[in-house]
């Protein structure tokens, strides 16, 4: 494992205003989370609308205090070159991202990782297989991948798989799904690596789309679940708290107006009693009113994710304002959900002001801070 610098010293002014000087910061509760933890996310930023130059950052977001503060540039990117459809995970203080696509240049096997205690980066053993679009979850202190795509000229996906020991930095092959999948989402549950939808090139589409592959770590086989999801669509993202399968919507449809968990029993995603929030996506900026009394137009949002930390789901979400490209800048609002509760579960944050235009590259990952 090699250590790598990030380019952070070396960036133009224009890249800098994100990190240095345009994050606000709010206490939005008493609640205080013990022990702490940091929300880490991958951005493409860039100064103004029309900029040149847009680099690829990570932030972090501290669910204590509402504030978003700019940990390091993604190193090895070339310039105005952005990386998407990558996984992104955390074991221990160390965030991993692994693979990933660059626009019309290449599918990597490269691996990097971020200590979040000293700051610096490493590059890891690459992926036996180059992919994005893939699945990927931890299970004991490992990486597990499966599935996606490992060219950009084909619409096939893979059914290859390995695992990576993070102690020994190496990958190690694993045998393959039943059905190539694309798009799938990986979650570990019940210590078993599940591999949820995607679409498949299969002649039986919708019963695959649908289904799951899951991995048992301890007889090291995999057996197929069909209907695990029930919809033609890929989920969007789904997470475990307190050994419940969560989602919130589909890759279309990120956000279906309330929040769905799984009952293995039935087979079925039904709702959580009282996640029911139809404007959630829903954001206009009092600061852009009209000086007449016109109301603001509703901001484009432009990215959503959410992250389990113990009992509650951090739903964060970006927003791009309009107005004088000049002044471009992003909203961020966070809300967070209590499962444990019995009522008021709902709790929306103060919005945050960031200067320039960041778009999310791949859903966040959540870091217990020592």
């Amino acid at each position: 494992m090699g250590s790598i610098t990030s380019p952070s010293s070396s960036a133009s002014a224009s890249s800098e205003k994100f990190p240095r000087s345009s994050v606000g910061s709010v206490v939005v509760s008493s609640k205080r989370l013990e022990p702490a933890y940091g929300l880490y996310a991958v951005f493409s930023y860039k100064e103004h609308i029309d900029a040149r130059n847009t680099s690829c950052v990570m932030g972090c977001y501290d669910p204590s205090t509402n504030k978003w503060s700019h940990e390091s540039f993604v190193p090895g990117m070339a310039e105005n070159c952005v990386l998407k459809n990558f996984a992104m995970v955390s074991v221990g203080t160390s965030i991993y991202i692994v693979g990933g696509s660059i626009y019309n240049v290449e599918v990597r096997s490269q691996v990097l990782r971020y200590n979040v205690v000293t700051k610096e980066w490493s590059t890891c053993a690459p992926l036996i297989t180059p992919r994005h679009s893939f699945a990927c979850s931890v299970c004991d202190n490992k990486i597990y991948v499966a599935g996606g795509q490992s060219t950009l000229d084909c619409a096939m996906g893979v059914s290859s798989a390995e695992v990576y020991d993070v102690l020994l930095d190496k990958w190690t092959s694993l045998p393959c799904m039943s059905t190539a999948r694309y798009k799938c989402v990986g979650v570990t549950w019940q210590g078993k690596f599940h591999v949820i939808g995607g679409f498949t090139g299969n002649k039986m589409p919708f019963m695959d789309r649908c289904s799951a592959e899951v991995y048992d770590v301890a007889n090291q086989k995999w057996w197929h679940v069909t209907g695990m999801w029930k919809l033609d669509i890929p989920p969007n993202q789904i997470v475990v708290i307190d050994d419940k399968l969560i989602s919130s919507g589909d890759c279309l449809n990120v956000w279906k107006g309330e929040i769905e968990t799984y009952d293995p029993y039935l087979s079925l995603w039904y709702p959580l009693r009282g996640s029911m929030k139809k404007n959630l996506l829903s954001f206009s900026c009092p600061s852009h009113a009209m000086n007449d009394g016109q109301t603001s137009e509703p901001l484009e949002r432009v990215c959503l994710t959410m992250a389990p930390i113990g009992s509650c789901l951090y739903f964060m979400a970006g927003y791009r304002t309009t107005g004088d490209p000049s002044s471009c800048c992003t909203m961020s609002l966070v809300h967070r959900f209590d499962t444990s509760a019995m009522n008021n579960q709902w709790e929306t944050f103060e919005p945050v002001e960031i200067v320039g235009e960041r778009e999310l590259c791949s859903h966040c990952c959540v870091v217990q801070l020592p």
